[in-house]
């Protein structure tokens, strides 16, 4: 079947107007950008084609069912709106051109007339309310009510010739014909809207309300100076039932019809309503059709010529922004129309179906429908003017659900490959992930494209490794041309992929084969065959493989896969290796490498292993490294001294003279020190720490730690020698040593630096002491009276009897209620115990209390008396 519309190429049918600035604009390099039309447009064919070859088409009539045209034979066609005929009976026909069409809103019934004097009013359901009139001059013009269809509705249209006439149905379905205007010339053009009726006379334009029969307004006409103005009929359209527009020539008038206050109207005998011109302004083309859409003015334009008649110029379609005396153009499209160099200014129609945004434009030889471009236009004219950033946002953005015959993926893949073509490699291989999505056949499409682009390096870190996986074929492939190009990329997609990815077996071949052929020291590409040793599970390999490298991922291949006792013959070369790892790994596994084998290992090598029985103390300070602190002292001697005294005063394991020995082999006196006082050997440390260190403040904290009073006699001794040390031991023995020991000691005449306020503040000691004595003792005598005002108070308290309390004695009630029994005292205890005073024997203690004290004792002096 033929195709129902022939779509024409944008270079085919609309140009857009180069020469106008409002179709390009210029950017800031000074470069015409084109800029989207707001309108697209589409040649109808089908059975319209076959009319317009054998006739022309006169003028056409639009409703949303279908359209009806007129031709210069006076024939009527319907049809549907891309170019299908739809009619099922035949029409009267006109014997010359038909000058007019109309149709009512209900789409039944259609008026039509002509210069033979013909008017036909022709149902198209039914033959009812159908009329033929013959007059005797040329009808130019026609209108139907819009309610025509509408039983009650009288029925009524509308003729123009020299007269307007009024034909309505009345009584008996006579038709009655009565005119309504008259007088100033042909009538060209009507144009019914609700109550409101349009028409266009030689003199202007007159709006008249239907409801009263009386002209409100008239729209006078103004035409250009040096414009013909029969060469141009005046172009009438209702936006909506109170806005009309009309354009005659290159004059454009807006008209919007405003009710009249009630009082005004009365009084000054004037019509409810009236029209107001809201803008008026001149065009630079001559108007041949007028529309409206969304908030601009449509007009189908024929640009002026030299001579100002417009005929053989290409027409426009043209869409602005009315203002009071100007307009804004929003854009214009140059439309090839056939056979435009022989029509002019009136041979061309425009009609308009404002609900769904069409256009109809009509020549002698062409029907081209216009409509509004929809989101699948926006794209497909981005992508034809490459401009696929935008495309991509559109098919992506909040409109994406409109799009019927674009999508992510259509646009994307296009975009991809200008991108490759334009050699943007990195931008189109990010792009992959936007648009392949996890599509496995498209990955590898576009890998492909790159390959034979020699590109896969760009496109690498893109693909897909997780959900989504390419063939093993495509990852090798990736790998082949890294090991080729760049080793060290080569190393990094070995580490980071999964080996699941390709085949290992393939890839270690190649990596194998070139090594072999190109270096066999590469180390980068050693290092890459290890990973790929251990993804094979050849442990052995992969770990002689990073020893050779001297490589530090050993450590983690050991842990990783439990290689613990196949480094049992490693454990010195892994501790040459990184000390602090390997140390790690020993102590963190030591179930598996025991210390002992450690040691054994290390023992031609002393510095490592003070290095991994240093960290083994660290962590186990007791248990696991006891049997190594004897070696430690040595180690630690030799490598760490600032270690030793430590270790020393920490440890209990080590065999102290084996320490001493070795301190004094190498002159460390501080920790001879600790060693001989933890001997018991003090007075030899006192002599170190005098005759070595001649430090006379540590000697007197190592007085003060033993206390012992030899050790203070042999201080003094030793710092007689010395006044300058006098006066150290006299500030601070005070609290030890009685003071007068040293001061006797001194010799007369010898001169000790500082004496004098050495025992100023022995004397200032005294007397602080002295006063804090003193400060005591009051202290102390305060508390003992409050104390005992405490006690008395508490003895001064009443102590209460319960009526049911027992005799401790005589185990019978204290408080006697019956009056035959003699009354005798009680006495209570301040342990709460109460007795009557005829059992006790005396009221200084408590008998009860009183044994349970003597108990204890009486059992010992049982348990001595036993043999």
């Amino acid at each position: 079947m033929e195709e129902t519309v022939s779509k024409l190429e944008q270079h085919d049918f609309v140009e857009q107007a180069a020469e106008m600035s409002h179709s390009f604009v210029a950017d800031d390099d000074d470069e015409e950008e084109e800029v989207e039309p707001k309108l697209k447009y589409e040649r109808l064919s089908n059975d319209i084609t076959v009319i317009l070859k054998k006739d022309a088409a006169s003028c056409i009539a639009v409703h949303p069912k279908f359209m009806c045209l007129g031709t210069n034979w006076g024939a009527l066609h319907l049809l549907d709106h891309l170019g299908h005929s739809s009619q099922q009976q035949e029409f009267p026909t006109h014997g010359m051109a038909i000058n007019m069409v109309d149709i009512d809103s209900g789409g039944d019934y259609i008026g039509s007339c002509s210069n033979d004097g013909k008017v036909m009013v022709s149902g198209l359901y039914s033959t009812e309310n159908c009329h033929t009139l013959m007059v005797d001059r040329p009808v130019k013009a026609i209108a139907l009510d819009p309610l025509y269809y509408k039983s009650g509705s009288g029925r009524r249209f509308v003729t123009g010739d020299d007269r307007l006439i009024l034909h309505e149905k009345v009584f008996l379905s006579r038709l009655k014909s009565t005119t309504l205007f008259e007088g100033e010339g042909e009538i060209t053009n009507i144009k019914w809207k609700n109550r409101f009726l349009a028409w266009a006379s030689t003199t202007g334009v007159r709006v008249f309300d239907m409801s009263v029969r009386r002209i409100i307004s008239v729209v006078k006409k103004d035409i250009s100076p040096g414009i013909n103005p029969e060469s141009y009929r005046c172009i009438l359209y209702w936006k909506d039932d109170l806005t009309l527009v009309v354009a005659w020539a290159d004059d454009i008038k807006v008209c919007v019809i405003r009710r009249r206050p009630d009082a005004d109207a009365e009084r000054l005998n004037l019509p409810t309503h009236y029209v107001e011109i809201v803008s008026m302004f001149i065009i630079d083309s001559f108007v041949a059709g007028a529309g409206w859409l969304g908030n601009h003015l449509a007009l189908l334009v024929v640009p002026k010529d030299e001579e100002l008649s417009g005929k053989g110029q290409r027409p426009q379609m043209k869409l602005v922004e009315p203002h009071q005396e100007s307009y804004n153009e929003i854009s214009a499209d140059v439309l090839s129309i056939r056979g435009f160099q022989e029509y002019s200014c009136n041979e061309y129609h425009l009609e308009c179906l404002a609900e769904e945004g069409q256009f109809f434009i009509v020549s002698p030889k062409d029907v081209v429908l216009a409509k509004p471009r929809n989101p699948d236009d926006h794209v497909q004219w981005l992508m034809e003017h490459q401009k696929y950033e935008e495309a991509m946002e559109a098919v992506t953005g909040p409109q994406a659900r409109e799009l019927k015959c674009h999508s992510v993926l259509q646009v994307g893949r296009t975009y991809l490959d200008f991108l490759l073509s334009k050699g943007e490699f990195q931008m189109a291989a990010k792009l992959c992930v936007k648009i392949l999505g996890k599509e496995k056949n498209l990955w590898e499409e576009e890998v492909f494209k790159f390959a034979r682009l020699h590109q896969l390096r760009a496109v690498t870190p893109y693909l897909p490794r997780g959900e989504c996986r390419l063939d093993p074929h495509i990852y090798e492939m990736v790998l082949f041309e890294f090991l080729k190009t760049d080793s060290a990329g080569f190393l990094r997609l070995v580490r980071e992929w999964s080996p699941t990815l390709y085949n290992i077996a393939a890839v270690m071949n190649a990596v194998l084969e070139h090594i072999l052929r190109h270096d066999p020291d590469d180390t980068t590409l050693l290092e890459a065959l290890a990973i790929l040793y251990s993804h094979e599970k050849k442990y052995d390999r992969a770990l002689a493989m990073y020893l050779k490298l001297q490589h530090a991922d050993v450590f983690r291949l050991i842990a990783q896969h439990q290689l613990f006792t196949t480094v049992h013959d490693k454990i010195l070369a892994l501790m040459e290796l990184d000390v602090n790892q390997a140390c790690t790994l020993f102590l963190e596994h030591s179930e598996h490498i025991p210390s002992d084998l450690v040691v054994s290992r290390l023992q031609t090598k002393p510095q490592l292993l003070f290095k991994y029985l240093d960290a083994l103390y660290l962590k186990e300070p007791k248990e696991g490294s006891r049997k190594f602190h004897g070696l430690l002292v040595s180690l630690y001697a030799e490598y760490a001294q600032e270690k030793l005294l430590s270790f020393l005063r920490s440890s209990d394991y080590y065999p102290i003279q084996d320490a001493l020995d070795t301190c004094q082999q190498r002159g460390y006196i501080p920790e001879m020190i600790f060693l001989l006082a933890r001997m018991g050997n003090t007075r030899d440390a006192l002599r170190l720490i005098m005759g070595q260190l001649k430090d006379i403040d540590q000697a007197i904290e190592f007085c003060k730690t033993y206390d012992d009073p030899e050790l203070w006699e042999q201080l003094i001794g030793y710092s007689l020698a010395k006044p300058e040390f006098v006066n150290v031991l006299l500030r601070n023995i005070g609290t030890h040593v009685d003071p007068r020991l040293l001061i006797q000691r001194i010799e007369y005449g010898v001169e000790v630096p500082g004496l004098r306020d050495s025992l100023v503040k022995i004397l200032h000691d005294y007397n602080l002491q002295i006063s804090l004595q003193e400060e005591s003792q009051k202290i102390l005598v305060s508390d003992c009276f409050s104390l005992h005002e405490r006690l008395v108070r508490i003895h001064q308290r009443g102590m209460a009897i319960r009526d049911d309390q027992i005799c401790g004695a005589c185990h019978q009630k204290v408080i006697v209620s019956d009056p035959r029994k003699p009354t005798t005292g009680m006495v209570v205890f301040f342990c709460r115990h109460a007795f009557h005073t005829d059992c006790l024997n005396t009221v200084d203690t408590c008998p009860i209390c009183y044994a349970m004290k003597l108990k204890p004792n009486a059992g010992i002096s049982e348990k001595l008396r036993k043999p």
